[in-house]
Protein backbone atom coordinates (compact mmCIF):
# COMPACT_ATOMS: atom_id res chain seq x y z
CA UNK A 1 0.00 0.00 0.00
CA UNK A 2 1.03 3.10 -1.39
CA UNK A 3 0.56 6.61 1.12
CA UNK A 4 0.44 10.10 -0.46
CA UNK A 5 1.23 13.14 1.82
CA UNK A 6 -0.16 16.33 0.49
CA UNK A 7 2.92 18.59 1.20
CA UNK A 8 1.58 22.22 1.44
CA UNK A 9 3.77 25.26 0.15
CA UNK A 10 5.00 27.21 3.07
CA UNK A 11 3.34 30.94 3.44
CA UNK A 12 5.06 32.85 0.15
CA UNK A 13 2.40 35.24 1.36
CA UNK A 14 3.77 36.42 4.84
CA UNK A 15 7.15 36.36 2.97
CA UNK A 16 6.30 38.66 0.82
CA UNK A 17 3.95 40.77 3.23
CA UNK A 18 7.42 40.68 5.24
CA UNK A 19 9.99 42.43 2.48
CA UNK A 20 7.05 44.61 1.40
CA UNK A 21 6.82 46.27 4.54
CA UNK A 22 10.91 46.55 4.83
CA UNK A 23 10.67 48.09 1.35
CA UNK A 24 8.45 50.15 2.27
CA UNK A 25 10.57 51.31 5.91
CA UNK A 26 13.60 52.57 3.83
CA UNK A 27 11.98 54.41 1.55
CA UNK A 28 10.48 56.46 4.44
CA UNK A 29 13.55 56.32 6.33
CA UNK A 30 15.48 57.13 3.16
CA UNK A 31 13.06 60.18 2.78
CA UNK A 32 13.41 61.18 6.52
CA UNK A 33 16.59 61.90 6.89
CA UNK A 34 16.28 63.37 3.00
CA UNK A 35 14.28 65.78 4.13
CA UNK A 36 16.12 66.61 7.38
CA UNK A 37 19.69 67.01 5.74
CA UNK A 38 18.93 67.76 2.34
CA UNK A 39 20.09 70.65 0.42
CA UNK A 40 18.07 73.62 0.80
CA UNK A 41 18.31 76.37 -2.23
CA UNK A 42 18.50 79.54 -0.69
CA UNK A 43 19.38 82.20 -3.02
CA UNK A 44 21.02 85.23 -1.57
CA UNK A 45 18.65 88.94 -2.64
CA UNK A 46 20.09 90.85 -4.67
CA UNK A 47 19.15 94.41 -5.05
CA UNK A 48 17.14 96.12 -7.47
CA UNK A 49 20.48 97.74 -9.16
CA UNK A 50 22.34 94.40 -9.66
CA UNK A 51 22.30 91.40 -11.97
CA UNK A 52 23.34 87.91 -10.85
CA UNK A 53 26.33 87.21 -12.84
CA UNK A 54 24.88 82.93 -13.23
CA UNK A 55 20.86 84.12 -14.24
CA UNK A 56 20.72 87.67 -15.61
CA UNK A 57 23.76 88.01 -18.11
CA UNK A 58 23.87 86.30 -21.70
CA UNK A 59 26.03 83.66 -23.07
CA UNK A 60 28.41 87.17 -24.27
CA UNK A 61 28.00 89.16 -20.89
CA UNK A 62 29.16 85.75 -19.21
CA UNK A 63 31.93 85.22 -21.35
CA UNK A 64 33.60 89.25 -21.45
CA UNK A 65 32.76 88.98 -17.24
CA UNK A 66 34.94 85.37 -16.65
CA UNK A 67 37.30 86.85 -19.35
CA UNK A 68 37.82 90.03 -17.07
CA UNK A 69 37.89 88.31 -13.33
CA UNK A 70 40.82 86.49 -15.12
CA UNK A 71 42.26 89.35 -16.26
CA UNK A 72 42.37 91.80 -12.94
CA UNK A 73 45.36 89.24 -11.79
CA UNK A 74 47.42 89.75 -14.89
CA UNK A 75 46.63 94.05 -14.39
CA UNK A 76 47.35 94.36 -10.78
CA UNK A 77 50.70 92.38 -11.74
CA UNK A 78 51.18 95.13 -14.40
CA UNK A 79 50.11 97.61 -12.02
CA UNK A 80 52.12 96.52 -9.25
CA UNK A 81 55.49 96.47 -11.58
CA UNK A 82 54.86 99.74 -13.13
CA UNK A 83 53.47 101.70 -10.46
CA UNK A 84 50.64 102.78 -12.82
CA UNK A 85 47.38 100.79 -14.51
CA UNK A 86 48.17 99.51 -17.82
CA UNK A 87 45.91 101.19 -20.54
CA UNK A 88 43.59 98.94 -22.89
CA UNK A 89 46.21 98.98 -25.82
CA UNK A 90 49.07 97.42 -23.87
CA UNK A 91 46.32 94.89 -22.03
CA UNK A 92 45.54 93.79 -26.03
CA UNK A 93 49.26 93.65 -26.69
CA UNK A 94 49.20 90.96 -24.31
CA UNK A 95 46.98 89.01 -25.58
CA UNK A 96 44.69 89.19 -22.50
CA UNK A 97 41.14 88.46 -23.12
CA UNK A 98 38.86 90.63 -23.41
CA UNK A 99 41.01 93.28 -24.13
CA UNK A 100 42.57 91.83 -27.55
CA UNK A 101 40.54 92.28 -30.74
CA UNK A 102 39.86 88.61 -31.66
CA UNK A 103 36.68 86.44 -33.13
CA UNK A 104 35.46 85.70 -29.52
CA UNK A 105 35.47 89.59 -29.04
CA UNK A 106 33.70 89.77 -32.00
CA UNK A 107 31.28 87.61 -31.57
CA UNK A 108 30.79 88.87 -27.85
CA UNK A 109 29.67 92.22 -29.19
CA UNK A 110 33.33 93.82 -30.31
CA UNK A 111 33.74 96.06 -27.30
CA UNK A 112 35.88 99.46 -27.70
CA UNK A 113 38.28 99.09 -24.68
CA UNK A 114 39.54 101.95 -22.54
CA UNK A 115 41.16 103.17 -19.91
CA UNK A 116 39.47 106.00 -18.04
CA UNK A 117 41.01 109.08 -16.33
CA UNK A 118 39.40 107.84 -13.17
CA UNK A 119 41.30 104.16 -13.29
CA UNK A 120 38.14 102.03 -14.55
CA UNK A 121 38.33 100.53 -17.65
CA UNK A 122 35.61 100.84 -19.79
CA UNK A 123 34.45 98.30 -22.97
CA UNK A 124 31.69 100.18 -25.19
CA UNK A 125 29.47 97.49 -26.50
CA UNK A 126 29.77 98.06 -31.24
CA UNK A 127 26.45 95.68 -30.77
CA UNK A 128 24.42 95.99 -27.32
CA UNK A 129 21.96 93.64 -28.53
CA UNK A 130 24.73 90.93 -28.05
CA UNK A 131 26.05 92.39 -25.19
CA UNK A 132 26.06 95.86 -23.46
CA UNK A 133 28.76 97.95 -22.05
CA UNK A 134 31.28 96.82 -19.53
CA UNK A 135 32.97 98.65 -16.76
CA UNK A 136 35.64 97.44 -14.62
CA UNK A 137 36.62 99.70 -11.71
CA UNK A 138 39.85 98.56 -9.90
CA UNK A 139 39.99 99.64 -6.04
CA UNK A 140 43.60 100.71 -5.37
CA UNK A 141 44.71 97.77 -3.15
CA UNK A 142 44.94 94.09 -4.27
CA UNK A 143 42.80 93.34 -1.32
CA UNK A 144 39.61 94.07 -2.10
CA UNK A 145 37.56 92.53 -5.31
CA UNK A 146 37.07 94.57 -8.52
CA UNK A 147 33.33 95.96 -9.41
CA UNK A 148 31.79 95.29 -12.77
CA UNK A 149 29.10 97.20 -13.80
CA UNK A 150 26.65 96.74 -17.23
CA UNK A 151 24.65 98.93 -18.96
CA UNK A 152 22.90 97.34 -21.83
CA UNK A 153 21.88 100.38 -24.63
CA UNK A 154 23.56 101.75 -27.11
CA UNK A 155 24.51 105.49 -25.41
CA UNK A 156 27.09 104.58 -23.37
CA UNK A 157 28.97 107.41 -21.77
CA UNK A 158 31.88 107.45 -19.67
CA UNK A 159 31.12 107.99 -16.59
CA UNK A 160 33.07 110.74 -14.41
CA UNK A 161 31.58 109.38 -10.87
CA UNK A 162 32.21 105.64 -10.08
CA UNK A 163 30.11 105.92 -6.82
CA UNK A 164 27.56 103.60 -6.66
CA UNK A 165 24.92 106.08 -6.65
CA UNK A 166 26.20 108.10 -9.61
CA UNK A 167 26.47 104.62 -11.66
CA UNK A 168 22.83 103.50 -10.25
CA UNK A 169 21.36 107.03 -11.65
CA UNK A 170 23.10 106.82 -14.75
CA UNK A 171 21.74 103.46 -15.86
CA UNK A 172 24.57 101.00 -14.72
CA UNK A 173 24.12 97.96 -13.27
CA UNK A 174 26.47 95.90 -10.87
CA UNK A 175 27.15 92.54 -11.60
CA UNK A 176 27.56 90.15 -8.83
CA UNK A 177 28.12 86.29 -8.30
CA UNK A 178 26.91 84.48 -4.99
CA UNK A 179 28.45 81.23 -4.76
CA UNK A 180 25.78 79.00 -3.07
CA UNK A 181 24.78 75.26 -2.93
CA UNK A 182 23.08 75.30 -5.65
CA UNK A 183 26.30 76.49 -8.31
CA UNK A 184 29.12 74.45 -5.69
CA UNK A 185 27.12 71.58 -4.96
CA UNK A 186 29.25 71.27 -1.62
CA UNK A 187 27.74 70.88 1.62
CA UNK A 188 29.90 72.33 4.49
CA UNK A 189 29.05 71.00 8.36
Amino acid sequence: MSRAQVVRPAGAGHETLYVLLAAVLIVVLAASVVAVRGEREDEQPIAAHQLDARRDLNAAEQGIHTDLWVAVEEIRALREDNGVAPDAQALADEGLPPFVNDASSKSRGSHQWSLLANGAYLGRSQDAAVAGSILLILPPGNETQPDVWLRRDSSTVAPDDLGDDALIAAGWQQIVTHYDAGVTRQHRH
